[in-house]
């Protein structure tokens, strides 16, 4: 891999990585307002667990798909399609 692609990769995974990073920091931070102003006007029901949870579900996947899936198949993928490429030569 030459050096500008190598960079490129880089820098996206990087940027996957930040974006993911502020995504949970937006998330406590809503989900602990959220929480204060629950138990502020209604500590009976505790309506802010149903956003914690929905929300919590796409934090889990965006993390899923940073992490775990991107690369190792991103990588898999690429290759396969180089060695498609090659063989057509």
């Amino acid at each position: 891999m030459d050096n500008k692609r190598a960079l490129k990769k880089a820098k996206l995974r990087t940027g996957a990585k930040l974006g993911f990073y502020l995504h949970g920091a937006v998330f406590v931070t809503v989900i602990v307002m959220l929480a204060i102003i629950n138990f502020a006007t209604s500590s009976q029901y505790l309506w802010f667990l149903w956003v914690l949870m929905a929300w919590g579900v796409g934090i889990i996947f965006h993390g899923l798909a940073v992490f775990l899936f991107a690369s190792g198949s991103t990588d898999k993928m690429i290759a396969d399609e180089l060695s498609k490429i090659q063989e057509q030569k």
